[in-house]
């Protein structure tokens, strides 16, 4: 009689976990109960377009959407990178083989003027110090004389001393864009502005002032983002 009792059970069980199996490989659209719908249904929002609910009719309600005019597309979080705020920066004009490269970098070494506006100079410097020493300090020093805690370390070398490099605002500004040698570019971690505020403020810090900043012609900013033909790269480190 136990046996039976036993056997009866397994019975049970299995035609019971049978039935759940069944049931939960049915087709999607009769399901009976769904707990996450915006997992199950997903939306693939249009950054320009109103955001509601698929699987339910109430508009969506939130805070940002709404100032936004219910677009999901909002503006880049505070402190995150910019692309081009400061509208000085061409993605088109990026070189991309060697012999580019080098004649991009002879072309900006002679540009002497930020294409910022001269008039934010004093703020450009002072934002420009501050982010050098937070992103740049670490190889090249406080002091821009290439000692900085990493090469002191043991860890790197061959970083130069910006005092004896024969550098402009343009070449410091292309080379922290698309880096060189052992740099790298330094384009995903400063914004196009910033970067060309880093360059004003190494000039101005270690070269004495050599290029004071001031607003350079479009014609001088385009020549020195855009590349030409010339030498391939030399293995001489420079910034």
């Amino acid at each position: 009689m136990l046996k039976m009792k036993k056997n009866v059970l397994k019975i049970t069980a299995v035609l019971g976990l049978t039935t759940v199996l069944l049931n939960s490989c049915g087709p999607k659209e009769n399901t009976p109960l769904v707990y996450f719908p915006d997992m199950y249904f997903p939306v693939a929002y249009d950054p320009l377009m109103k955001a509601q609910d698929a699987y339910s009719d109430h508009e969506n309600e939130i805070p940002a959407f709404v100032k936004n005019n219910f677009a999901t597309g909002l503006s880049p979080v505070e402190g995150s990178v910019a692309q081009n705020k400061d509208g000085v920066f061409e993605e088109g004009l990026l070189p991309k083989t060697p012999d580019e490269y080098n004649a991009g970098y002879d072309a900006s070494k002679t540009v002497t003027a930020s294409p910022l506006n001269p008039a934010n100079a004093t703020k450009d410097l002072e934002r420009g110090k501050s982010l050098f020493e937070k992103t740049c300090s670490a190889c090249h020093g406080v002091g821009g004389d290439g000692q900085g805690p990493i090469v002191q370390s043991g860890a790197f070398s061959g970083v130069p001393n910006y005092a004896d490099r024969d550098i402009t605002v343009g070449s410091v500004h292309y080379v922290i864009t698309n880096g060189r040698n052992a740099m790298g570019s330094y384009a995903g971690q400063l914004s196009a502005g910033d970067r060309w505020r880093v360059a004003m403020y190494v000039m101005d810090a270690f070269k004495k002032g050599a290029a004071a900043p001031a607003a350079a012609t479009a014609a001088t900013a385009t020549t020195a983002a855009a590349p030409a033909k010339s030498e391939t790269m030399t293995t001489e480190t420079k910034k």
